[in-house]
């Protein structure tokens, strides 16, 4: 039975391995470590089975402006599910999951990079991103509210952490 709990630095290793074996190359598990490292985590999540990490997700401090006043934002990145245990719903757990726990960090924006159709699921929009400059605009970049009773802000700005810039990736 699938397990998911908060990762702790034991975790390290496992999550970097993970990481490693579902990326082309280690540039998201060098972006964990760097998050990690930076106090920029704000949410981590393993998924176990068997006491084997099988999956992450992280979710990190994000510098968002709407309507001309700072949000506490979040960014979704990386998700990782080992391949040998995907399409199992490991990742969709740990999404939602990991937005359950932004909310009760009071957590008001939280912005993704990916693919529109997997992430709409979990309510991010594309079409609600343009509202924000970001260095990452692109129809893959997506938004959502966390407290649905909340209109997404006309207009603003969205950096990820600085992690995200030194890294290629």
């Amino acid at each position: 039975m699938m397990h998911i709990r908060p990762a702790t630095p034991e975790d390290a290793k496992a999550i970097f391995a993970l990481h490693c074996v579902t990326f082309p190359d280690d540039s998201e598990a060098r972006l964990v470590e760097a998050l990690v490292a930076e106090s920029e985590a704000l949410v981590s999540l393993v998924a176990e089975l068997g006491g084997a990490v099988v999956g992450h997700v992280m979710f990190s401090r994000m510098t968002v402006t709407g309507d001309g006043r700072v949000m506490k934002a979040a960014g979704l990145a990386p998700v990782s599910t080992n391949p040998a245990h995907q399409e199992r719903g490991i990742a969709a757990a740990l999404i939602e999951q990991g937005l359950a726990d932004l909310r009760a960090l009071g957590v008001e924006i939280s912005f993704v990079l990916g693919n529109p159709e997997y992430y709409a699921r979990f309510g991010y929009s594309a079409e609600g991103a343009v509202r924000f400059e970001s260095v990452y605009g692109c129809p893959a970049f997506m938004v959502q509210m966390l407290d649905a009773a909340t209109p997404l802000p006309r207009s603003g700005t969205a950096d990820y952490a600085p992690a995200f810039a030194r890294l290629e990736i």
